[in-house]
């Protein structure tokens, strides 16, 4: 029986180290393929990057030079040009806009919600989920919003999307305790949600149609037109903002860390929000000086 004991016990010893060498190895795995400077790290990036560009490339050329340029063309040569440029610009532009996203969610799930960056000192809360549920369901209250009377009063509400955006990023510091940056990478996922979803919902199916009446030789729906040209205007303000938390997420809120300008108690969030308005102020000169440019 006391043998039967002794033997029973080295068992489980060794099935113990047996655990304890796997876990070893699983968490050494763990690190060399998605841990900090890991290959599929810079794979993603890498991707994330090479797609962004060749979306956000697309828009500027849509908004600031696309639509003066159109404008100039007769009926007749809209009908030969559009249904041949058109459907190659808005594939790689929805695509490079899909890839972003997908590329992006990656990244957030290995660098934040893997690599434990999400939080300097608290932990996974149902207050986090919530903020986290808001980073990606809130595209639901932006396309609601935009579609009431509000939409129609560009100052208001303008003043509503900047308070809501401020609102957010204070809960997620404050209720969910996000570190600094989590929060800034966060609100760039929401701004590239929102991106995304006008893109693939929005201003696709409403070119498809916009094309197909100039390919026939028939006026555009002048509602599609708008929608297309709204959300399109959208993304571009959007846009700026969103690449200064995708630079700014590589800092520490230390006094020395860039984007905080040198914020590092409660209020480290207030850079960010001005940011968002000057950021916004700079496409608002861009789209200006886009009007302004003429051809040969």
């Amino acid at each position: 029986m006391e043998q039967q004991l002794i033997d029973t016990t080295y068992k489980l010893i060794d099935t113990t180290y047996s655990i304890s060498d796997t876990v070893g190895i699983a968490e050494k795995l763990s690190k060399v393929f998605i841990g900090e400077g890991s290959p599929i790290q810079s794979i993603f990036k890498w991707l994330h990057i090479i797609a962004g560009i060749t979306w956000i490339g697309l828009l500027y050329f849509f908004n600031w030079i696309n639509g003066h340029f159109a404008a100039t063309l007769d009926a007749d040569t809209k009908k030969k040009v559009v249904p041949e440029l058109m459907p190659r610009a808005l594939y790689w532009f929805r695509w490079g806009a899909a890839w972003t996203w997908v590329t992006g969610v990656v990244l957030l799930l290995v660098v934040y919600y893997h690599g434990g960056l999400t939080f300097d000192d608290g932990d996974w809360s149902v207050n986090a989920f919530v903020m986290i549920a808001v980073t990606f369901l809130g595209v639901f209250i932006y396309d609601f919003l935009y579609k009431t009377g509000l939409a129609g009063n560009v100052r208001v509400i303008t003043i509503i999307s900047f308070v809501l955006i401020a609102v957010i990023t204070y809960l997620m510091k404050e209720w969910a305790g996000f570190s600094y940056r989590a929060f800034n990478i966060h609100i760039g996922s929401l701004l590239g949600t929102n991106m995304a979803f006008n893109v693939w919902f929005r201003i696709w199916p409403a070119q498809q149609q916009i094309i197909s009446a100039i390919k026939n030789g028939e006026a555009p729906d002048g509602d599609q037109l708008a929608l297309a040209g709204l959300r399109s205007k959208h993304n571009t303000y959007m846009s700026v903002p969103l690449i200064w938390t995708m630079i700014n997420q590589h800092h520490a809120a230390g006094v020395l860390s860039g984007g905080n300008f040198g914020v590092t108690d409660g209020t480290n969030w207030v850079p960010l929000m001005v940011m968002v308005a000057l950021g916004w102020h700079v496409v608002w000169q861009l789209y200006k000086k886009s009007g302004k440019v003429q051809g040969m």
